[in-house]
């Protein structure tokens, strides 16, 4: 039996490295992590790295044109995925 014809556009693959650096506000801005969070932070003073907790708005055009083409589904599903179904994680 032949396989059905699907009709309309195609679906586009996320690129999944970009997916987990950034994600989209609720206002609709695109942020991002700080760098220098990964290790060898010992000699880093408190202050710094309390810092480096926060989001950053991602204020260049060009990258945020970039981003929205690598996760075209990133302002569809918001930051946490599972809060939309009700799922939990154990």
């Amino acid at each position: 039996m032949p396989r059905k014809q699907k009709k309309g556009k195609y679906k586009l693959k996320t690129h999944k490295a970009t997916a987990k650096r950034f994600r989209v506000t609720g206002s609709g801005k695109l942020v991002r992590t700080k760098i220098g969070k990964g290790h060898l932070r010992r000699n880093t003073s408190k202050r710094t790295k309390r810092l480096f907790t926060r989001m950053v708005e991602v204020k260049s055009r060009g990258m945020v044109k970039r981003v929205h083409r690598l996760a075209p589904y990133l302002t569809k599903y918001k930051a946490n995925p599972n809060a939309r179904t009700g799922q939990t994680n154990k």
